[in-house]
């Protein structure tokens, strides 16, 4: 696959093998017509890029069943509370503000009451319906250069464009920031915040990485890539968000009021060398040594005699278990809360998604923490439960 930014070709360092959509969760009549893509990464050392080298069309991603709602975690509810707040010094009472990849409207729902020029680009129907339901505008489309020509009182008129975890599922990053040069004012300002590529490579997880999940991004490739379009990282900020985040501020070419996190993260990121190949190299290192480690851990409980199962059916799991190799044959279940995944089985290994009242009257002896991101939000919850938590990632 080729870098949409430099054109350059990647040659994958890794493969995670074939891997099904990590959304995907299917009804068993299903199993024979699943989708899989072979997962490799590759790394652009020119931008300092880390990337998958293919992924499924977005458009098979995000659809009219996407099972995910923002709104669904009490925490994320209140860091998007947050997130908001410190956004409304970039804001006038008759600015214009875009979100990306608007979900449930959760993050926008901060913003409606206050301002009046508010829209939501959400490209999967079922959450861009709740959303509108709660009267966030919401428009039900992708978010590229294309479609926001249609929105002209927006164009060159937006103080605000924003986004959370999102801009890593664009294939198309030109495309993206060409459409946020079009929409953005001369003094506006593009906030987004992504999974970080140095969190991830210090807590070795791998499971950040999915079919949606086509960049992980770091300071020194933020900083390079918009360099290209004209535009300036003036400020970063670290977030303990999906286990290891950072938003990045960015502004047009010509601001000059720069913070020195930019400057003093890069800085760190050369000596760690996030910047280079090398730092890949021994991610993927660590990365088979996990695997090993909780395949151990996992048939050491099974051969005690005790019964696993798993909580969360998030789409990083998907990625655990099958690169792991995962089946009903060690995890016996796994439990959620979102309506459009309990009946159903995971992606490519099949294990059956129950509710949490399920979980209640059919507790086992361990549990795999997949939502490990949501570790404190999720013990404080199941407090009763008297059992063994585990997981790949230490939390």
């Amino acid at each position: 696959m080729r870098c949409k930014i430099t054109n350059k070709q990647l040659n994958p360092f890794m493969s995670f093998g074939k891997m099904p959509i990590a959304n995907g969760f299917l009804n068993k009549n299903d199993f024979s017509k699943e989708f899989f893509f072979n997962m490799e990464i590759g790394f652009n050392e020119e931008i300092g890029l880390f990337q998958l080298n293919d992924h499924p069309k977005p458009e098979t991603m995000f659809n009219k069943n996407y099972p995910f709602f923002t709104g669904s975690s009490v925490y994320m509810k209140a860091h998007f509370k947050m997130y908001a707040e410190s956004l409304k010094k970039f804001l006038k009472s008759d600015s214009r503000i875009i979100e990306i990849g608007s979900n449930d409207g959760t993050f926008l729902k901060n913003f409606v009451d206050s301002y009046e020029n508010v829209l939501g680009f959400e490209p999967s129907k079922n959450v861009a319906d709740k959303a509108m339901k709660q009267n966030i505008p919401t428009e039900n489309i992708f978010f590229n250069r294309e479609n926001v020509r249609n929105f002209k009182e927006y164009l060159g008129n937006t103080d605000l464009i924003c986004a959370s975890n999102v801009i890593c599922h664009v294939p198309d990053l030109k495309n993206l920031i060409e459409a946020v040069d079009l929409l953005l004012s001369k003094s506006g300002t593009f906030v987004f915040e992504e999974p970080y590529l140095g969190s991830m490579f210090e807590r070795v997880s791998y499971d950040q990485i999915y079919d949606e999940h086509i960049y992980m991004f770091s300071v020194t490739s933020v900083s390079k890539i918009f360099e290209k379009f004209n535009f300036v990282l003036v400020d970063v900020f670290p977030q303990i968000t999906h286990g290891g985040s950072m938003r990045y501020v960015i502004k047009r070419k010509n601001f000059k009021d720069k913070s020195d996190n930019v400057k003093k993260t890069l800085i760190t990121e050369r000596d760690r060398k996030l910047d280079k190949i090398e730092s890949c190299l021994n991610f993927k290192e660590n990365c088979e040594l996990s695997k090993l480690k909780i395949i151990k851990k996992i048939k050491a409980f099974k051969e005690e005699g005790k019964s696993i199962c798993g909580y969360g059916a998030t789409s990083k799991s998907t990625t655990i278990l099958n690169y792991c190799n995962i089946g009903t044959n060690l995890i016996d279940y796994i439990c959620d809360t979102t309506t459009e995944k309990i009946g159903k089985f995971s992606p490519g290994m099949h294990i059956p998604i129950k509710n949490m009242d399920y979980f209640k009257k059919n507790q086992t002896d361990c549990v795999y923490l997949f939502a490990w991101n949501h570790k404190d939000e999720i013990l404080n919850k199941e407090k009763d439960f008297k059992g063994k938590w585990f997981s790949h990632v230490e939390v």
